[in-house]
């Protein structure tokens, strides 16, 4: 049914790393949002006010609310698709997690609201009216929200948006918090016990819950969260099937939104390679991950001796102390100095974030290992995280 939705709407539907595709697919998506957040907040309006529930009232206010949010994302989605300036080179990408933002701050807002007034509602009570209007509102209203959630994650992974993820958590804890409603409009009619304003404050949780997790979700896209582990692995792999790259380490990929993506990375080549021809590979690399990953990539050379019998067996020395701190550790761009006096081992050191050790301690615990090894041996270490 989505499918043929999107379809109807959306020409070359497939084609999602397009910028004009995937500011159509945001588009229906907050228009979709916008006309049935409007229809339900109308109906549980009505219901509401002439139930005298508090607990309705507050889920056609909070229905609003995320009309207006829909309108955002909609916006947020024809800005974000504006092309780069001299100003934002990179484009404008990011106003789509701004958008998420503001999302969240309204759901928040609301949920606030909502308690102040089931606050009130418990000190003051007022007898609810049960009817069966309100009921069928409330089914309608839950049956809504769960269209909007489904269609809302069929379209965020389709384009793979923040916006649209937020939009899909602001639908699902919108049907447990109407669902909630629905059970305290039935129970008010069994009690004196201000039950509405009770499963009002629990409808208030809810959203504020569910606007917590917008905007935690959001504003770690903004400070940088790291790239899908799927998406690692198989960049990796697409760049290790090249002729001559023997390995690769330094991969960096950063976002300014879904269509502006750019990444960087050391390759390691044999030193026997022709420095021409090992130019045209990673040309080559640059230009098809490109192609088929959206990503602007720039490969820096890194040339290996790796037919060296000693470097080779002093590589291995340093990987086995390594092992002997923790398996976790991991090297690359070994050199070998030479000196008249002593050795130089050169390499940079991947320390994990969260390491048990400090960068500084890995150091000294690693270098006093390889001393031990040969009093001639010294290590030089640039200690390193990984951005993956």
């Amino acid at each position: 049914m989505f499918e043929k939705l999107v379809r109807l709407f959306i020409k070359d539907s497939e084609n999602t790393k397009d910028c004009v595709v995937r500011e159509k697919y945001g588009i229906l998506g907050g228009s979709v949002g916008v006309v049935v957040n409007v229809l339900l907040s109308a109906a549980k309006l009505l219901v509401g006010t002439l139930s005298h529930s508090i607990a309705i009232t507050g889920d056609a206010l909070n229905n609003l609310s995320d009309a207006g949010s829909c309108i955002v994302t909609l916006v947020g989605f024809k800005m974000a698709n504006t092309k780069p300036d001299k100003e934002h080179p990179f484009g404008h990408g990011r106003i789509e997690y701004i958008a998420a933002l503001i999302m969240g701050f309204f759901v928040e807002l609301m949920g606030f609201e909502l308690i102040k007034t089931s606050v009130e509602r418990i000190r003051e009570p007022e007898e609810s009216v049960f009817s069966f209007a309100a009921v069928a509102v409330l089914l309608l209203s839950i049956g809504g929200k769960l269209f909007l959630a489904f269609f809302n994650r069929y379209i965020g992974k389709k384009i793979d948006s923040p916006a649209m993820t937020a939009a899909v958590a602001d639908s699902i804890s919108d049907t447990v918090a109407t669902s909630a409603t629905l059970i305290s409009l039935i129970l008010s009619q069994f009690t004196s016990f201000p039950v509405d304003g009770v499963f009002g404050i629990v409808v208030a949780l809810f959203i504020m819950y569910s606007g917590f997790g917008i905007l935690k979700e959001t504003i770690s896209i903004i400070l940088g969260k790291p790239p899908s582990k799927e998406l690692v692995d198989e960049l990796i792999e697409f760049i290790l099937d090249h002729e001559d790259i023997i390995g690769i380490h330094d991969l960096v990929i950063h976002s300014y939104g879904a269509s502006r993506t750019f990444a960087s990375v050391h390759a390691e080549v044999p030193s026997t390679v022709d420095i021409l021809k090992a130019h045209d590979t990673i040309d080559l690399i640059e230009r098809e991950v490109q192609e088929r990953f959206g990503l602007s990539l720039v490969v820096h050379l890194d040339p290996l001796v790796v037919n060296d019998k000693r470097v080779n067996e002093l590589q291995k020395l340093v990987k086995a102390s390594c092992c002997e701190i923790d398996p976790a550790l991991h090297i690359h761009d070994f050199r070998v100095v030479d000196g008249p006096t002593h050795t130089n081992l050169i390499f940079d050191l991947v320390v994990p974030f969260g390491f048990k050790y400090s960068e500084k301690q890995v150091k000294e615990m690693l270098s006093e290992r390889i001393h031990e090894q040969n009093k001639n041996f010294y290590a030089v270490i640039t200690a390193e995280s990984s951005y993956i």
